[in-house]
């Protein structure tokens, strides 16, 4: 048998930490739900402001990092990157902040929208300096069904189901996706997903092979539920299907087994069990047009979830600066920059992130 990260993982886990380590599953394992589910209380009928920054915060983000500041006003929310929790190796000019900018945005004017707090997003495009204004205002109610799928939402790494969509499913996907200013790249058809499979481990392969990628990855991980506690953010294991050990057993484990072999074999089962992926593209690629694509990529991800679909990002094509261009004239879009790369399809749901205290994150 060929040992794979995934096997030694599971392996070690089972057998050296239940027989003489412990501590890694149990109470921990109970306390880490626990705030995860409150975390996710439904959003009150009388909603604070915090109230709409909880659910804002549990938008979508690279490493979960969550890149962001609140900062409250009268009926109004502002959103400003916090470029101090960015991730320089895997997004050197802060495109995913910017996204993760939007989908949080979103979110927070869906919230706003569910209790009859309708409200204006605007971007105030300064390069580094770059912020969201959610204007609230007062009217009727809408985007209930959004609303709910906030706090179920996630992004579920793992095999699917191989089952492809319906129509209608598919259908509902690119309505709620429509943005001005933003286009979207549906793909069902096998070949042309075996294409975008090509590109996803054309660029996992440089990633993987570069010290500072990987570095920069293993220090957002969380090998066990204590350490997650611990931080609220970064990349729980057990969110991603893998299980929990002590944090000094993790990491060598980490640096032994982690290679582009074991990760592309895993991302080729990843895209052979999804139902499609769509690529999400920026009319214009600046802030405001990366702040677009994550409401445009909220919101799918909201309706997707709303109708029992996960999702999850593929988006290393994107990520490697010399890939990017080819894969962009083989998408047809030679010219422009795409900004996402998601797949979709059935599949159990897996453990929920964690974020940090609404405290922490005001400005």
């Amino acid at each position: 048998m060929t040992w794979s990260r995934r096997n030694f993982l599971a392996a070690g886990c089972a057998g050296v930490t239940a027989t003489w380590l412990g501590g890694c599953s149990g109470s921990g394992m109970e306390t880490y739900d626990d705030t995860a589910r409150a975390l996710r209380a439904p959003l009150p009928a009388d909603a604070k402001p915090e109230d709409f920054v909880r659910f804002a915060s549990l938008a979508p983000n690279s490493h979960n990092t969550q890149p962001w500041k609140f900062r409250l006003g009268d009926d109004a929310v502002d959103i400003l990157p916090d470029l101090s929790r960015s991730c320089p190796v895997v997004d050197p000019d802060d495109h995913h902040v910017f996204v993760s900018l939007g989908c949080a945005a979103e979110n927070l004017l869906i919230a706003g929208n569910a209790r009859g707090r309708p409200g204006e997003v605007s971007a105030n495009p300064a390069g580094k300096a770059s912020s969201i204004a959610v204007a609230l205002g007062n009217g009727a109610i809408s985007d209930r069904e959004l609303c709910d799928a906030i706090p179920l939402r996630q992004s579920t790494r793992s095999d699917y189901d191989g089952q492809p969509l319906s129509t209608e499913d598919l259908r509902r996907l690119g309505r709620a996706a429509a943005m001005p200013g933003v286009e979207t790249l549906f793909i069902t058809d096998r070949a042309k997903m075996d294409g975008v499979l090509d590109y996803v481990i054309a660029g996992n392969s440089v990633q993987c092979d570069d010290p500072a990628f990987v570095e920069e990855l293993k220090d957002w991980i969380r090998f066990n539920p204590e350490a997650a506690l611990a931080t609220k953010d970064g990349l729980f294991t057990a969110c991603s299907g893998n299980p929990t050990s002590p944090s000094w057993l993790g990491s060598l484990m980490f640096d032994l087994f982690f290679s582009k072999e074991s990760e592309n074999e895993k991302y080729a089962g990843h895209v052979n069990s999804s139902a499609g992926i769509v690529i999400f593209v920026a009319d214009r690629d600046d802030e405001e047009g990366w702040i677009n694509v994550g409401r445009s990529f909220q919101r799918f991800a909201l309706q997707a979830t709303a109708l029992g679909i996960r999702h999850a990002h593929l988006n290393m094509p994107i990520e490697v600066a010399d890939i990017r261009p080819e894969f962009a004239s083989w998408l047809g879009i030679p010219d422009r920059r795409p900004d996402l790369v998601i797949r979709f399809g059935k599949a159990p749901a897996l453990p929920m992130s964690l974020r940090r205290p609404i405290a922490e994150v005001l400005a």
